[in-house]
């Protein structure tokens, strides 16, 4: 979907995964703290916290891209790095984290 690289992360604007959300082309992973997610997340977001954060129990789901998301970028940078050391091919988030989410203007589940 985003194209192959070898960069650890790619990054996605709010709008390109967005846009891939509403295509059902991605699965969202949001490795905030339980807490963050339970006050605030993007809908569809499956919360796996980066301090229990496992990349061989990350979701598969054929055909789909998995995306990280955290507060601001670097929790969900670090995740990929995890991923990355696991061998698990994972490699895009969310830049500026659900932050950027809001600050786009896109909606979030309180």
């Amino acid at each position: 979907m985003f194209g192959i690289s070898r960069s650890p992360a790619q990054n996605l604007d709010a709008s390109q995964l967005h846009k891939a959300l509403k295509a059902s082309e991605v699965v969202l992973v949001d490795v905030r703290e339980r807490d963050e997610h339970r006050a605030e997340r993007i809908e569809g977001a499956t919360n796996m916290p980066l301090s229990q954060f496992d990349p061989a129990a990350l979701p598969v789901v054929s055909g789909k891209t998995v995306v990280l998301h955290c507060a601001g970028g670097v929790r969900s940078a670090r995740a990929i790095e995890a991923c990355q050391r696991a061998g698990v091919d994972v490699r895009h988030h969310l830049q500026g984290g659900i932050n950027a989410w809001k600050a786009a203007g896109l909606p979030t589940v309180r």
